[in-house]
């Protein structure tokens, strides 16, 4: 049986390295492009309430930086900078952003937990449960 397969129509063969060279721009621009939308959705869903899943936002940033270290591999980091430079600012203005509303949040539930250790500290020292109530407290 004779394969008459024509390939003629079928791209050459490049080297992995200028593939990876010429996809890499691109890519590291929807890279940035992915960690500034999850950053945003991030910042957005701590200022917006409780019901934010901060787990899943701390995949998806870890997936899309491990995704920019691949990308950058074997990259001239000068070139990259210049490339990106707006990117790259876009993206350290939404990271400052993001870090003040994680810091709020921070803030707040440190607020509430000495609001509530203060609380449970008077509630114990009222008398009502105190050892004497119980006649434990022979001296």
């Amino acid at each position: 049986m004779a394969d008459d397969t024509d390939l003629s129509n079928l791209p050459a063969r490049t080297n992995v390295v200028e593939a990876l060279a010429a996809a890499r721009p691109g890519n590291l621009a929807a890279i940035i492009g992915r960690i500034e939308e999850v950053v945003e959705e991030e910042t957005a869903g701590i200022r917006g309430g409780t019901a934010y899943d901060l787990k899943s936002s701390n995949a998806r940033k870890s997936r899309y930086l491990y995704e920019l270290n691949r990308a950058l591999k074997g990259a001239n980091e000068i070139e990259f900078l210049e490339q990106h430079r707006e990117g790259l600012l876009r993206l350290r203005q939404k990271l400052a952003k993001n870090e003040a509303a994680i810091l709020a949040h921070l803030n707040a539930v440190n607020e509430v937990a000495t609001l509530l250790r203060n609380a449970i500290q008077r509630a114990d020292t009222d008398g009502t449960y105190s050892a004497c109530e119980f006649g434990m407290a022979r001296a």
